[in-house]
Parts: C-alpha cells; sequence; structure tokens
C-alpha cells in the first residue's frame, strides 16, 4: 500500500506522509480508531464509503483490520475525552475530520498516525506545518475555505457594485470560524471596506444577529454551519 494510497480513498491528497509501513509491519489485524463528531446515522454515509475505500485497497473490516468507532454526536466536549479514549485503546491510526476534532485526536497523541478527511485551513489552525511537508504525525486534506475568501468577497462585489459595508457571520466556538471572520476583515480593509463582526456561538444567536446587522451592512457572508449549536466541525 503506497503512502498516497490511503489518504487518496478518503477524497485526494492535499499533504502526504508515509503511514503504510505501520500498516505493513506483520500480517496481524491493524486496529483503527475513527472519530466521528456527530453521530453514527449522519455520517453513515461517510463511513459507508469509508470502508469500500478500503475494501478496494484490500483492508477488510473483520479480517486485516479492526475500526473502533466513537461518535461525540455533535458535542464538542466530548471529543478531548473520546480521543484519549481511542488512544487508550492503542489503535494504529486515527481518521477523522473537522477541525476541532482533529486538535482533540493530537492532543492525546504525538505518536499514533491521524488522518484526517477534511479541515477548513490545517496550517493556520496549527494543525500541520505546511501542506507540503505537514510533520508530526498529522496529515490529510483541506478545503482551504479560508484561502479563498478575498474570492468570495470579489463576488460579492460583482454582485452588490455599491458594496461598501461588509458582514461576516462565523461559529467562532470553532478554531476555523475564529480564523475565517480575521481573514474577512483583513481582506475588507484592503478592499477599503468596513466589517461587521457577528459572532455566533449556538442556533439562538442566529436571528439577534440578523437583527443587529440589518441596515448595517450591505452584503453578509455567513460561515457554512456558523450557527449550529456544539458544532464540532466546520466546512
Amino acid at each position: 500500500m503506497k503512502r498516497r494510497d490511503f489518504i487518496m480513498l478518503l477524497g485526494g491528497a492535499a499533504a502526504a506522509w508515509p503511514i503504510a509501513a505501520r500498516a505493513q509491519q506483520s500480517s496481524t489485524m491493524r486496529r483503527i480508531g475513527f472519530l466521528g463528531p456527530l453521530s453514527e446515522r449522519t455520517q453513515l454515509e461517510w463511513t459507508t464509503a469509508f470502508l469500500k475505500g478500503l475494501r478496494d485497497h484490500g483492508w477488510i473490516e473483520g479480517i486485516t483490520i479492526s475500526i473502533d468507532y466513537r461518535w461525540a454526536e455533535g458535542r464538542s466536549d466530548r471529543l478531548a475525552e473520546l480521543a484519549a479514549e481511542l488512544v487508550r485503546r492503542e489503535v494504529n491510526i486515527i481518521v477523522t475530520f473537522g477541525t476541532e476534532p482533529i486538535i482533540a485526536v493530537k492532543q492525546a497523541t504525538a505518536s499514533i498516525p491521524i488522518v484526517f478527511a477534511a479541515a477548513g485551513d490545517p496550517v493556520g489552525t496549527g494543525l500541520v506545518g505546511s501542506l507540503a511537508r505537514p510533520g508530526g504525525n498529522v496529515t490529510g486534506l483541506s478545503n482551504q475555505s479560508a484561502d479563498v475568501i478575498g474570492k468570495r468577497i470579489d463576488l460579492l462585489r460583482e454582485a452588490v457594485p455599491s458594496l461598501r459595508k461588509l458582514a461576516v457571520m462565523a461559529n467562532v466556538g470553532s478554531p476555523i470560524g475564529v480564523l475565517e471572520i480575521r481573514e474577512v476583515e483583513d481582506a475588507g480593509r484592503t478592499l477599503g471596506l468596513e466589517v461587521v463582526r457577528l459572532e455566533i456561538r449556538g442556533a439562538e444567536d442566529i436571528e439577534p444577529a440578523i437583527e443587529t446587522v440589518k441596515g448595517r451592512a450591505d452584503a453578509l457572508i455567513c460561515r457554512d454551519r456558523a450557527a449550529r449549536k456544539h458544532e464540532p466541525y466546520a466546512h
């Protein structure tokens, strides 16, 4: 199994480092830890695709691998506990996705390889040193959502030529949400725009935030899943 095979089955590689050697140390069954930020039912499509990808590469659950699942059920406060459980189980590798779950697993172990299926900006949030050379024990895919903030604002300016005041709404309980707010503020200053910050921590904050911004902004950038309570990850 080549070093990119495992990552490619998750959707394509943004950064890679060799994990195959660990997986092929012996013919004994290898153990995968899977930390799901939501529920088993919610993530069924993800896990089904994950298992198929493993099978396509000759890794069969119950024959060549076993998988220990842990589900946070949308509660970010459980992530550290669940990550620690997987480490205590002495799994050979941990798979997860989303900035907060990845941070929780990284804080739980510096030796077990960690592969993440998606992260908003792994470099900006300190998960990896760089995309080309992630370093440490963490690697995976990045949707680089923070990197396209400038393009989103450009599109808004095309749609609203009179744009002068821009509001940004994001979940400040999420590291990537905080990062994106800063990116919008920096890009807005560069373009001479006034930026209104709307900090969301739960669904109950949405309506008051929108009421607050009425008449104060010409357009709104809303972070995907910004208002979901206890949101453990963001796209």
